[in-house]
């Protein structure tokens, strides 16, 4: 099996920022020459090849999509065997990195089976920016996705992380959808503890971006930070 078969996992913008500050020229080079994508969302991929720009008109680009429910291995292996022999295509997220808390992990695991090479580029991923910025411990860290939306379930799922971050001494990593922001946050303030250090790190790598950590007691002396339909990570250490 030829090994010139390529699978470029190529992370998009987490916001509104100028190209030159999030992707280096080499991954823009590299986006602009591939004519097959598969994307978690067609109308967010033509957004990011809109910016890039690309070699063939964009129309004449190939964008498959990721099925939100969970796309079946059959058609991925469909998408991916004309590059078997040789050739590229190009994965990307609807906001950061392909395949890190993204359905674009599934076309990657069949890469692997098919021999096709897995080449991951370098660009912005919210989970590793926001570790990096907050000051909490980056040796020991988890990344949970979406906490559960309605109390009970989501007061006993921000406990039991508590009480893990205590025991193991590790970072708890999670997102909400932007319009629940707020919620989340106040939840944060209503069940941990006091001391628990928490991080909000919101529009990372944009103009709006702020990032923040302090303790919950403190948190809750202060105003609220405007969280609303921004997209947020939230970090917190016991």
């Amino acid at each position: 099996m030829s090994t010139t078969a390529y699978l470029h996992l190529i992370p998009v913008s987490l916001g509104e920022a100028d190209l030159g500050l999030w992707l280096p020229a080499s991954v823009q080079a590299k986006a602009q020459s591939l004519d097959t994508y598969i994307a978690e969302n067609a109308k967010t991929a033509r957004a990011f090849l809109k910016q890039t720009g690309t070699l063939k008109p964009l129309q004449e680009i190939t964008i498959h999509t990721l099925d939100k429910q969970g796309t079946a291995p059959q058609k991925i292996r469909e998408w991916l065997s004309p590059i078997r022999d040789g050739g590229e295509i190009g994965l990307v997220s609807e906001a950061g990195c392909p395949a890190v808390a993204d359905p674009g992990a599934a076309v990657v695991a069949i890469a692997h089976e098919l021999n096709i090479q897995v080449m991951p580029h370098v660009g912005p991923s919210s989970i590793l920016l926001s570790l990096m910025a907050s000051g909490l411990d980056g040796q020991q860290f988890a990344f949970h996705g979406y906490p559960p939306v309605k109390d009970p379930e989501r007061s006993k799922t921000l406990k039991e992380w508590e009480a893990h971050s205590k025991k193991q001494r590790q970072t708890q990593i999670f997102i909400e959808t932007p319009y629940r922001n707020s919620a989340i946050f106040a939840a944060l303030l209503q069940n941990l503890n006091k001391n628990t250090k928490l991080c909000v790190a919101r529009s990372l790598t944009t103009a709006d971006q702020w990032v923040r950590t302090l303790s919950v007691d403190q948190w809750i002396k202060q105003p609220a930070p405007e969280l609303s339909k921004q997209p947020t990570i939230f970090l917190f250490q016991a």
